[in-house]
């Protein structure tokens, strides 16, 4: 299976089967991820490099806006669009498989985890994986530590607070903090 098969597949919502050829393309997608940011993480890069370095990991065309303080880690990257005038504060850990679009002017903040995937539930299919993409739109505002689940989309101009773990929509122009995450108010 290659990247823009496995990208198909992933879109599409389907199961991944644990040892599937769609589950042996995540494996390999992963391997080079750790390998980029690894490089990525392990020395000084200039703002440039930096942009250099996250367009072999999403494989994409990155702005040159974009700016990220490491370490950055994914283990994939190749299900991750990023817009204009975005920011990476430290620890950010992006799992982008079931696919990730982060819009112009977001900022996130340190140690947040975004994941785009869940096991099976069934303990005798455990190993498989779900995946449903996270969008985040513009000009949102996530806080240090916080957690974006599967299927989530974050409207426009929204906050999410620290620590919060967000599991459902949030609405444009919203705060919303708390486990699970719920409104505290509109902008």
């Amino acid at each position: 299976m290659n990247v823009e098969e496995f990208l198909n597949y992933m879109d599409s919502g389907k199961e991944v089967v644990a040892g599937s050829p769609a589950h042996q393309c995540m494996h390999r997608l992963s391997q080079e991820a750790m390998q980029l940011t690894a490089e990525l993480n392990n020395r000084y890069h200039t703002a440039e490099e930096i942009v250099e370095l996250m367009q072999k990991i999403t494989g994409r065309r990155i702005d040159d806006s974009f700016a990220l303080f490491p370490p950055f880690y994914t283990d994939c990257g190749k299900n991750l669009k990023i817009g204009k005038k975005v920011f990476f504060n430290a620890g950010v850990k992006i799992q982008d498989q079931g696919g990730v679009t982060i819009e112009d002017g977001v900022l996130i903040g340190h140690n947040v985890v975004i994941a785009t995937l869940d096991h099976n539930l069934d303990p005798n299919c455990r190993g498989n994986m779900i995946p449903a993409p996270i969008h985040i739109g513009k000009n949102v505002w996530i806080g240090a530590n916080a957690t974006i689940c599967k299927g989530v989309t974050i409207g426009d101009g929204a906050v999410i607070a620290a620590g919060a773990v967000v599991t459902t929509d949030v609405p444009e122009n919203t705060v919303v903090g708390g486990v699970p995450a719920k409104q505290i108010k509109k902008i």
